[in-house]
């Protein structure tokens, strides 16, 4: 009885794990060995209203207002390189986009960490655990998940893609469409850049993932901080700059025309003094078509293979990996979490290495 009292804990230990979600896939063996966590704000504005504070009746007058900083959540494991991973999600997403996968897997955040790199994970302004905005917005219960299921390219609602690389469990789609979270103020790249840079200021020289809408604020942040030491671009979205008098034009779509974004000559000669890579996954059509999902990133992936020309052109060291042309298939829009992210990882791990960011 003794000994069965002593093994109780152990096996209760070992029950919660096999009924905690994701405990049906993949796990190291491995424990996760970390140094050092927390989290802290970066950036943003103080704003104040004149007047007196009063304690007893307050109003508006006298008091101040903390916002438009983003949320880092920080983790060192015991032997880490020396470059940190910062990463920035993308729209309608929050820091969760690099964490645990939507089927239960180790997501980014993780998968990094095992391969000894600290790393940072954003909540940007006005978004999520940084949801303190500066500027009015209202917030509509708007129904969009069909729409996401189209836009991120897992499927044609409400059918997946033949060999698409998201797990097909209903609970996986649930946790997906549970991971949206929307802007509690207007989406500024320059207000999310600006905290990113102050971010940078805490962290040293990093290397800066981003993802989709997080593309343009991650060329600002590269271009006003010296401490970005290489940007890793999974599918951007829009935003990209381009020096003025140089931008393509207008690209229509079935999901409507996306524009380049012009920048001062300067500016963008700051983007060539680091590596870049830019990764892009599979269902993206080469020619147009009336499928809305689809075509919204055959125009996007048309304007990246020009962003990357324009900065080799100048001197800098871009690359385009779209993955189904060097074998790799299936990948939706958030291939960070895909069910081939070991391989997505594996070859951004490659890219590293090859840069002597390692």
């Amino acid at each position: 009885m003794a000994l069965l009292r002593s093994l109780l804990p152990t096996l209760a230990v070992t029950a919660a794990m096999l009924a905690s979600p994701g405990a049906g896939a993949e796990r190291k063996k491995e424990p996760l060995v970390i140094a050092e966590q927390g989290s802290f704000a970066a950036g943003g504005t103080v704003q104040k209203t004149p007047g007196t504070y009063a304690n007893n009746a307050p109003t508006s007058q006298g008091q101040s207002l903390h916002g438009d900083h983003l949320y880092a959540f920080y983790q060192v494991p015991e032997k880490p390189h020396r470059l940190p991973i910062v990463m920035l999600h993308g729209a309608y997403q929050s820091g969760r986009s690099w964490e645990t996968t939507p089927d239960g897997r180790e997501g980014f955040q993780t998968l990094f960490l095992r391969r000894n790199f600290t790393t940072y994970i954003v909540d940007q302004p006005r978004r999520g655990r940084a949801g303190n905005s500066t500027v009015a917005a209202t917030i509509d219960p708007a129904p969009n998940d069909q729409l996401f299921f189209d836009q991120f390219r897992l499927g044609a609602w409400p059918q997946f893609f033949n060999g698409v690389q998201f797990d097909r469990d209903p609970e996986a789609l649930d946790q997906f469409f549970r991971s949206v979270t929307p802007n509690t103020g207007a989406y500024d790249a320059s207000v999310i850049s600006s905290a990113m840079t102050a971010l940078l200021e805490r962290t040293g020289p990093a290397i800066l993932f981003t993802h989709s809408q997080g593309g343009e604020p991650g060329w600002l942040t590269a271009i006003h901080s010296p401490n970005v030491r290489a940007v890793v671009a999974f599918e951007p979205g829009s935003g990209f700059v381009f020096p003025k008098g140089e931008a393509p034009a207008d690209m229509p779509s079935a999901a409507g025309t996306l524009k380049a974004v012009e920048i001062p000559a300067g500016d963008f000669a700051r983007l060539i003094r680091l590596p870049i890579v830019i990764y892009y996954g599979d269902n993206i059509p080469t020619e147009p078509t009336a499928e809305r999902g689809k075509d919204n990133w055959r125009v996007r992936l048309t304007m990246a293979k020009l962003w990357v020309a324009a900065v080799n052109r100048h001197g800098g060291d871009a690359r385009l990996v779209h993955l189904p042309e060097i074998g790799i298939r299936g990948n939706t829009h958030f291939m960070m979490s895909d069910l081939n992210n070991v391989a997505i990882a594996d070859q951004v791990s490659r890219f590293l290495a090859e840069k002597h960011l390692d």
